[in-house]
């Protein structure tokens, strides 16, 4: 009897071995370019993902955690210039998002919530702030050009 349970924990322990190993996966376009690589776990994409261009460049590159994007992300245009990047929760973007010009300067940088605005937008021009939003729930609530009247009316601490 001991013998028949050792063998099938030991059979038990092969199997899930086998079948629950992290591996690490490269996808190609057919052009031969990389198209994806990073780790699976059970079919499910987890840890460290880059993302290419058909042109092999990269587009992305960040973390997932059960087939959903977490923590931070980088994007980038087709010809290598950072685009944006912010972080994830669960699949949707959350907390500061940075977005990038054509000369990789910050555009602009907001606040989101579940994939939509949701706290202050800052924006700029040729690196400078010229106004700052408030949104709730993707919705516009304030706009501010004048930045004492925005300093007065807020508090700095909401922009962490």
């Amino acid at each position: 009897m001991l013998q028949k349970t050792f063998l099938f924990l030991f059979l038990l322990f092969i199997a899930l071995t086998f079948f629950c190993q992290k591996r690490y996966q490269k996808v190609f376009y057919k052009n031969r370019q990389i198209k994806e690589e990073g780790w699976l776990l059970n079919d499910q994409k987890i840890a460290f993902w880059k993302f290419y261009y058909a042109n092999g460049n990269l587009e992305k590159e960040g973390h997932f955690m059960a087939n959903l994007e977490t923590n931070y992300w980088y994007f980038y245009d087709k010809d290598s210039s950072k685009k944006k990047e912010g972080h994830y929760k669960k699949g949707s973007k959350n907390n500061w998002w940075l977005f990038y010009d054509i000369n990789g300067h910050i555009n602009h940088k907001c606040q989101l919530k579940n994939n939509q605005k949701n706290g202050y937008c800052l924006i700029y021009e040729n690196r400078k702030l010229i106004k700052a939003s408030k949104y709730k729930k993707g919705k516009k609530i304030k706009e501010w050009t004048d930045f004492s009247l925005f300093r007065k009316e807020n508090s700095l601490n909401d922009l962490k």
